[in-house]
This record gives C-alpha cells, sequence and structure tokens, in this order.
C-alpha cells in the first residue's frame, strides 16, 4: 500500500498547524480548520492508500472541521467520511443532528452535506481513524445511509467488531504490506463497511421496506464473494443458504442489470485477473489459477477471459508481469 507520513513534531512550532492543514485539504477534502492550539500544534498521522480508498490514522490535539456549502461547491469528492475514536471524543453537527461520539462509536459524515466537527479536548491527544470511502463504492441505498449520518454506530460486537479489529489492526502494523496488497485490501475494507452499515440500516425500523431488499442484496454479494472459489455456487445454493427463493433471488439482481450467474462469473474473473497479475504468483499456471476461483473447465474460462479483458490469460498474465 501507499503510506505518506505526517508529525508535527519535524517542523517549526509556528508552521506547523498551518502546513497540516494544507495537507488535509489536499489529502481529504477543502474544510475549514481551526484549533486553540495552533503555537505549537501537534499532530501524528498517516495516509493509507488502499486503492480508491484512504484510511487515516491521526492522534491530535483538539481541532475543529468545517465544511461549509461554500466549500462544497468549490469541490465535492463525493466521499462518505467514517471515523472511529480510539480514545478521546468528537462532537458532530450534520443533516440538522448535533451527536457526541466517544470511543468505538463510528460516525459518518456525508461530504457533500455541510458537516462541523470538533475533536474536544482531553487530557490525553485524541486517538481516532479516518476512512474515506467514494460513496459509488457502496452498494446501499443512499436513502438508507443518509439516516445513518452522524449517528453513533458502536463497534463493539458482530460485524462491527471485526471492522474495528481490522482497522486498529492495519494501522498498527503497515510494514507487513506490500504495495498489491493495497486494492486487496481495499476489497476487504469496503465490504465489512457495507455489513456494518447494513446492520444498523436493518435494525432501523424507520427505513423505508425497500431498504431491506438492498441490504439483503448486499448480504448476498459478501456470500458470493467468499465463496466464489467453490464450483458448486450456484443461484439454488445461493437461494438456500439465504431462506428465499430462486426467483425471488433473480428478482434482487434484476434492479442491477445483470443475472445472478453472470456477476458470480465476473467477480471470478475479476479475482483470477488480478492473480495473473500478481507477481508473487507467477510460478501458479493460469489453469491452477482459474480452478482456484472456481472454473471447472479452463477453455471456458479462457474464453470468458478474452470477452472481458481483450487478451487470453496467458497473455494477459505475460503482459501484466513483464
Amino acid at each position: 500500500m501507499i503510506e505518506t507520513v505526517f508529525r508535527t513534531g519535524d517542523l517549526s512550532p509556528a508552521d506547523r498547524f498551518g502546513l497540516w492543514r494544507e495537507h488535509m485539504v489536499k489529502a481529504l477534502c477543502p474544510m475549514d480548520m481551526s484549533s486553540e492550539h495552533t503555537a505549537g500544534f501537534r499532530v501524528d498521522m498517516r495516509l493509507l492508500q488502499l486503492g480508491s480508498v484512504c484510511v487515516w490514522p491521526m492522534t491530535v490535539q483538539s481541532v475543529r472541521f468545517r465544511r461549509t456549502a461554500r466549500l462544497i461547491r468549490r469541490s465535492d469528492p463525493e466521499l462518505y467520511h467514517l471515523t472511529l475514536p480510539l480514545r478521546g471524543t468528537n462532537g458532530i453537527s450534520h443533516v440538522g443532528l448535533e451527536t457526541v461520539h466517544g470511543p468505538h462509536d463510528m460516525h459518518v459524515v456525508d461530504s457533500s452535506r455541510p458537516f462541523d466537527i470538533h475533536v474536544l479536548d482531553s487530557p490525553a491527544p485524541v486517538r481516532m481513524v479516518g476512512i474515506e470511502v467514494p460513496k459509488a463504492l457502496l452498494r446501499l441505498p443512499t436513502r438508507a445511509v443518509d439516516r445513518l449520518l452522524a449517528r453513533p454506530l458502536p463497534l463493539r460486537d458482530g460485524t462491527g467488531a471485526l471492522l474495528a479489529g481490522l482497522l486498529t489492526r492495519l494501522v498498527k502494523d503497515t510494514a507487513s504490506y506490500g504495495l498489491a496488497d493495497g486494492p486487496r485490501l481495499e476489497l476487504v475494507v469496503i465490504d465489512l463497511i457495507s455489513a456494518v452499515l447494513a446492520h444498523h440500516i436493518d435494525a432501523d425500523d424507520t427505513l423505508p421496506p425497500e431498504a431491506g431488499g438492498h441490504s439483503l442484496t448486499l448480504r448476498i454479494h459478501a456470500f458470493i464473494q467468499q465463496h466464489l472459489c467453490d464450483p458448486g455456487l450456484t443461484p439454488p445454493s445461493i437461494a438456500a443458504a439465504h431462506q428465499i427463493s430462486v426467483s425471488y433471488l433473480h428478482r434482487l439482481f434484476q434492479t442491477e442489470g445483470v443475472t445472478v450467474s453472470a456477476w458470480i462469473r465476473g467477480q471470478r474473473l475479476e479475482r483470477a485477473r488480478r492473480d495473473l497479475a500478481d507477481p508473487a504468483l507467477r510460478n501458479l499456471s493460469a489453469q491452477r489459477i482459474a480452478a482456484h476461483w472456481g472454473f471447472v473447465h479452463y477453455p471456458h474460462f479462457s474464453r470468458a477471459f478474452r470477452t472481458a479483458y481483450g487478451l487470453p490469460p496467458v497473455d494477459y498474465r505475460r503482459q501484466e508481469t513483464r
């Protein structure tokens, strides 16, 4: 993965806050920032780039982030910004709500709407992990996510604990990850964030009925991705695992403009493509990689791969790893 480090201890006390503010605006999105500690401001921050997702662990003194309508008109990356406080407290004003969040109460804000986030003073600097996720990458209805904005989303149990564990482990030990691991970790982080948000969507009885169908589709997507290696993954087996009929399963996928089988095939082809382009796996034959991802007949895999990516698997590998 790509990692960028920003530490104010390496800078002149008079320049620290201004340079950090410039760094945040360039890395994330335009914001007004202020602090009562601008003289000798202290922050320790890293930016971890996982494909299109940015994860940034930070230890910081009290600071305020404001995104106004004027700044949104200037530039909007259309992101969901998630924050997981690990030590200390954040106060948030967003979408008409005023909320306070303590350790392990994740919150979500929308870069397309004004927000005011205040990292509150505490005896020790506040520790948190921020995540920037493009909205387009989350397979969740926008109206459903809107109802979660600014609300405390506890990450102490279930999928929430899995997400918190992944993030804390990820930011603690980056040395063991290579450059090619970034896009792979992007998929894992997006899947877990989507699962956590879907869990809270399901728990909200005020959501419109169609939101339940969207979260079920998300769970089915996650199930398929977890079982891509199984050649027996079929619409009947997927429907049985989720206690729904095969016809209802097909109706869920109709809204996405793709059949269940085509979606499975596309996911398998993408995983195989990534493995073929990975220099660390060059000792594995294309046929073995295809079999690993559930393709029983190599000629069928080769034809599907060429249709999707324009080259036969062996030629694609040669082009990407030379």
